[in-house]
């Protein structure tokens, strides 16, 4: 359910959206208003292709055109012809604008979707590379989330809710059918990864009736209207939906699961694969949205870990005088962080924007904590990004599994929080963006961000300056080993021993550690470039603002810049950037 990139997307009811631009542009109307009539109409055939997609867009559908859509997930798509045909199509229909007569909002738009269909083309013919189960990312994982945090603004939200949940086997089936394919076809997960999906899935259905889809569902219809005979109907309902819909859907995937475990071809890397260096190279620019080539962000990525390497040396350097303190540099459990509670840190990390940020929009955040029999298979934490009209509720996930102290937890809301993704996404919200950039993911922009405003908080952490240089120093070095074991694995070829032996010339010794991120990287190829390769491209497009604007640079200039341009590849950032184009 992640927002990666898919080739099925904004393809439904062409020909009617095809009509419907001809006759605006026809009737003589401005190239401007056409092409936002466009995009009006490639948002809401989108936003509409799933209830949970609908839901999670928008609040209120009717004020958008959107009516009496159908209760369902969507499905899997394994059509590559049909897919590539709606690409081509799609695309001839944005190039039909002239580009030069839009307005240089609209222009930014029109670069944007240009860049994304292109990508949608050439990852189409890899239709079966994709993997919509992975952990921690795949659809498995972010699935109870996303139901658990189903909004119930009406009743009528109660009762789509409920429905949606007897949808679950035929959505699951979709992706079973898929998984097959890819079994038919050689391209199966490794084994050990159908045995981690396996593990995580029997875990989620072993909770029974302690499954936070039980707890949360209760806790929503609080917010309802309802008279106490209504308000058991609907738990009750509930309680055998679950039962008789979902816990069966993910029995089902774990039979599916055990029985192909065994027909992978490829424990390894990507590169295994035929044409697999190709389709990394594909997964790679689609999830950083950098125009690099892998050995370019190679040589990037080590670059920046000699700029830490210095940039340590010289804080332990100043420190040499107190031989104590220097021992306790990086244990973050001997920092000065008194205990706080996470709505307090967010308030003190909003206050440090000032002076380096624009303003945030004012904002309600609400902090919940992940089932703790669910700590080990979901993310440390994560930002639930709102509907685009109802940007000022906003919730935050922590995973207290994850958050061995004060200053974890501090990093971690500074990325999730201020200046991270939620304060990205509520003040790009604020400027009004057309809608259809909400639909359009870009991870290495918005990952690299909150990676960018993480390691920025240790400096706003009360921390002594050569702590919180060496603490952010060393936390940027190892992203950076993890982005250069992700290539390593899946565009070089090397194998458990290979990653095995890089991380320990670097003094990492724990075996099982390293056989757990080779397991992880492996199985979501590409995710940990997007946090480090977006960060690292967010320092260089800084280095290159400072030396073209000169005296006129500044940290809120820069930042604000980034923010109004809103999430895009990096090329079109830094020509948007730089230039003031907006």
């Amino acid at each position: 359910m992640s927002k990666k990139r898919s080739v099925i997307i904004l393809f439904a009811s062409l020909l009617a959206l095809c009509l419907s631009v001809f006759f605006i542009r026809s009737s003589g109307r401005n190239e401007n208003k056409s092409f936002e009539n466009y995009t009006s109409g490639l948002f809401c055939q989108e936003a509409a292709s799933s209830t949970i997609s609908l839901h999670y867009t928008l609040k209120n559908p009717d004020a958008f055109g959107i009516h009496n859509t159908p209760v369902s997930f969507g499905f899997i798509n394994t059509d590559t012809k049909a897919a590539c045909a709606s690409a081509e199509n799609m695309q001839a229909l944005l190039h039909s604008f002239h580009r030069n007569r839009l307005s240089k909002k609209n222009q930014l738009t029109y670069d944007i979707l240009d860049y994304y269909l292109n990508s949608c083309l050439a990852e189409a013919k890899y239709t079966l590379y994709d993997e919509p189960l992975a952990p921690l990312t795949g659809t498995q994982s972010q699935l109870p989330v996303l139901l658990s945090e189903y909004k119930f603004y009406n009743v009528r939200d109660c009762d789509t809710y409920l429905e949606l949940l007897t949808q679950i086997p035929e959505y699951f089936h979709s992706i079973i059918e898929f998984e097959h394919a890819k079994s038919e076809n050689g391209l199966f997960m490794a084994s050990y990864s159908a045995d981690d999906l396996i593990e995580e899935c029997e875990a989620f259905v072993k909770m029974g009736k302690s499954n936070y889809l039980y707890s949360s569902f209760e806790e929503r219809l609080q917010a309802l209207d309802l008279s106490e005979e209504e308000r058991k109907h609907y738990t009750e309902t509930n309680g055998t939906n679950i039962e008789t819909y979902v816990f069966p859907a993910y029995r089902e995937l774990i039979d599916t699961l055990t029985e192909l475990r065994e027909t992978g071809k490829n424990n390894n890397g990507l590169c295994y694969l035929p044409d697999g260096d190709k389709y990394y190279e594909l997964t790679v620019a689609s999830q950083t949205g950098s125009s690099r080539s892998i050995p370019e962000l190679r040589s990037l990525t080590l670059s920046h870990m000699a700029e830490d390497a210095a940039a340590v040396q010289e804080a332990l350097s100043a420190s040499l005088k107190n031989p104590t303190a220097t021992a306790n540099m990086l244990d973050s459990s001997q920092t000065n962080l008194p205990d706080s509670t996470p709505e307090k840190i967010l308030t003190e990390l909003e206050k440090n924007l000032t002076g380096l940020f624009p303003t945030p929009p004012k904002v309600n955040t609400q902090v919940k904590y992940v089932q703790k029999s669910m700590e080990e298979y979901l993310s440390p934490a994560f930002y639930m990004i709102p509907a685009i009209d109802d940007r000022e509720n906003n919730v935050i996930y922590i995973n207290q599994g994850h958050m061995p102290d004060n200053l974890t937890l501090f990093t971690t809301l500074a990325h999730e929080g201020y200046p991270g993704h939620l304060y990205q996404t509520v003040y790009y919200s604020a400027t009004n963006p057309d809608s259809i950039r909400s639909l359009l993911s870009f991870g290495g922009y918005t990952e690299g961000w909150a990676t960018y405003s993480e390691m920025l908080s240790y400096y706003f952490a009360p921390l002594s300056d050569e702590q919180a240089t060496l603490m952010q120093r060393n936390s940027s070095v190892v992203l950076g080993l993890y982005a250069l074991a992700d290539m390593g694995i899946h565009y070089d070829g090397w194998t458990l021993l290979d990653t095995v032996s890089f991380f320990r010339d670097y003094g990492i010794q724990d075996t099982k550690t390293i056989e757990e991120i080779y397991n992880l990287i492996i199985a979501d190829p590409g995710n940990y470039l997007k946090y480090y390769i977006g960060y690292v491209e967010f320092l260089e497009l800084k280095k290159k603002a400072i030396e073209k604007w000169g005296d006129d640079f500044s940290q809120e200039r820069f930042h604000k810049a980034i923010l109004e341009t809103g999430p895009a590849p990096f090329d079109i950032l830094e020509e948007y950037v730089l230039n003031s184009k907006l």
